[in-house]
């Protein structure tokens, strides 16, 4: 008997105080107390992840709606301005043609040697008014205006003062004449309008009063 215990194999013999493993995160085999408490610990780790991920996704989709925004209002502000180069080309030939229909129109009927000439020169007036007229209407429909001039109190964003001149017709500081015309293409000046300033007269017969003043004061 001694020799058949003892010829027991060692594998088969089952160890002392040895329990299964438990995997990681199983809760079936805690008590219910236990069990419970650590599901509420679930439910809250589940519930925050939850709020974050609908954080990040409320701060995205705000982030690409402002994205969206500036890019309508970049896409919409360069088509409102893409024709600003050219128009700033036609202008100078607006403006020789309006020289030509005013130079026309001062000389017509002056010095006509014949009723033909007459009516050539007044023929090529309205055509001239016609380009002129074309002109305008497609600068008109670009969204170009005239910046208003004459009349108006000097305002250094669109006028550009090439000169004072003494007057009693107009307050100081106020443009009475445009030697060039301005132009603004929606609300962005393309081209200033270059005029003169009224300034306030000086009285007569200051200088000489000072001067005899002088004089008298030395005598």
């Amino acid at each position: 008997m001694a020799d058949e215990i003892n010829n027991t194999p060692l594998s088969e013999s089952p160890l002392p105080d040895q329990e299964p493993e438990q995997e990681s995160g199983d809760i079936s085999n805690l008590p219910v107390e236990e069990r419970v408490i650590a599901l509420q610990e679930h439910l809250q780790e589940a519930r925050q992840e939850a709020s974050q991920n609908l954080d990040t996704a409320q701060r995205a989709q705000a982030e690409l709606a402002n994205f969206r925004r500036r890019t309508d209002e970049e896409r919409i502000s360069a088509g409102k301005y893409s024709n600003g180069r050219l128009i700033a080309k036609l202008l100078p030939a607006i403006e020789e043609l309006a020289l030509a229909v005013s130079h026309a129109g001062g000389t017509y009927g002056a010095g006509g040697n014949s009723e033909a000439a007459e009516v050539a020169e007044a023929s090529w007036l309205e055509g001239v008014k016609l380009i002129q007229r074309k002109f305008e209407n497609l600068l008109e429909s670009e969204g170009v205006t005239v910046i208003e001039s004459v009349g108006a109190a000097f305002n250094p964003l669109e006028h550009e003062a090439l000169g004072t001149e003494e007057t009693s017709e107009h307050p100081p500081g106020y443009v009475i004449q445009a030697v060039r015309q301005g132009y603004r293409l929606h609300d962005r000046i393309i081209q200033p309008a270059q005029v003169i300033v009224a300034r306030e007269p000086q009285e007569q017969g200051d200088g000489d009063t000072n001067g005899e003043e002088k004089e008298s004061n030395h005598g």
